[in-house]
């Protein structure tokens, strides 16, 4: 029995000196961001799919996605959102992702209930909560640095 509990103690010793702290640790850029211990939070990720609407007017249908990405441009400036993009053509009807940054899905869902295509059924979503590194926002700023032409 002795030796059992040496061995625990010994395997658990090891685990804890086994991890090591960051020397490029920013503690004011982790907090800013709002990271954890280990420069993740936790996020809401959304896949979009083709919803039951279908609407033949091309007309109304170019209003509503232009409303579609105003809307994902306002989140992204309101850092609420932090990804956003398109599928290419596939077999699940996945049309795209967002990755929010808010903590609970009633949070993600009043979101999404001002986006123009989920409103109209276009776009449906499926909610997971989703632990990612905290800096995830952080390449915003970068892309508009590189995109050429705003949608």
């Amino acid at each position: 029995m002795k030796r059992i509990l040496l061995l625990a103690v010994m395997a658990l010793s090891f685990a804890a000196t086994a991890q090591t702290v960051n020397p490029k640790y920013d503690k004011d850029l982790a907090e800013l961001l709002g990271a954890d211990e280990y420069g993740m939070k936790q996020y809401i990720f959304v896949i979009l799919k083709t919803g039951p609407n279908k609407i033949e007017d091309q007309t109304k249908l170019n209003t509503i996605f232009r409303g579609h990405m105003e809307n994902i441009q306002r989140l992204a400036k309101e850092g609420k959102l932090v990804v956003a993009g398109p599928f290419m053509k596939n077999d699940n009807g996945f049309r795209g992702i967002f990755i929010f940054n808010v903590k609970t899905l009633p949070e993600a869902q009043a979101l999404l209930e001002n986006d123009p295509a989920v409103k109209e059924k276009i776009l449906e979503a499926e909610m997971y909560e989703w632990y990612g590194s905290a800096a995830l926002g952080e390449y915003l700023e970068t892309h508009e640095k590189i995109e050429q032409k705003k949608p």
